[in-house]
């Protein structure tokens, strides 16, 4: 299995909702495969916990279509698709883009120091060759902005978007590895600083059309991977 960044859970108060955030995130970082089933005991196992709080997690996630259930009860990441990537793609640049614009009204000169010192981490990780994370830092970037849109209802539909994103993440993921192996660094931050210089302008329409640039950017690559 790969690098899901999984921990075994010690707290019974707070188990089932432990195993479900954990395995949440680890599908918004691509740290499962398209298609790829996942065991309630294999979980269980690498949790440390009886079978019940991994079922319930998977259930709750497959309600967010993070996962599809099969009738015997058994999960597994959804497939990829050209079609599945675009409709996804579409959709987060008209949150993510809306929630952007907001937040340049919003933020303050800190705010924006702590996006731009996130944004300069995602580099020096990338230059690392640490993969995972690279999209860490990339997650906490984009929804360091979105989290200061004044809107309550963007950002958690936002997460639902990027959950349902997370096989097209692992794809990513192994281009990149791919790539670093290869001695190649793509400049994937380049969207980021301009995002910052339009925050620090103030320019909300500015600052949208980056981040939409920086989502087009990423279903381009995305597009050639994909089966039809």
């Amino acid at each position: 299995m790969a690098d899901t960044g999984l921990s075994k859970v010690t707290s019974r108060v707070t188990v089932q909702d432990s195993v479900y955030e954990q395995l949440r995130r680890a599908l918004m970082w691509g740290a499962f495969a398209p298609s790829q089933a996942i065991t309630i005991s294999s979980l269980a196992t690498e949790f440390g916990t009886s079978h019940m709080p991994v079922r319930e997690a998977l259930r709750r996630l497959a309600a967010e279509n993070g996962l599809e259930i099969a009738h015997n009860g058994s999960a597994r990441v959804p497939a990829v698709s050209r079609q599945r990537l675009d409709d996804l793609c579409q959709a987060r640049i008209a949150l993510e883009g809306l929630a952007t614009e907001l937040a340049a009204a919003q933020m303050t000169d800190e705010d924006i120091d702590h996006s731009e010192a996130l944004a300069r981490e995602h580099v020096e990780t990338g230059k690392a060759g640490d993969v995972y994370g690279m999209l860490r830092k990339n997650q906490a970037f984009h929804f360091g902005i979105y989290e200061m849109s004044g809107s309550e209802v963007l950002p958690q539909h936002i997460e639902m978007l990027w959950l349902r994103f997370g096989p097209y993440m692992r794809m990513l993921t192994n281009y990149v590895e791919k790539e670093f192996d290869n001695g190649v660094v793509h400049p994937f931050s380049s969207y980021h600083f301009q995002i910052i210089e339009a925050l620090r302008e103030r320019n909300g329409v500015r600052a949208r059309e980056m981040m939409v640039g920086d989502i087009l950017a990423t279903q381009v690559l995305l597009r050639d991977m994909c089966p039809e």
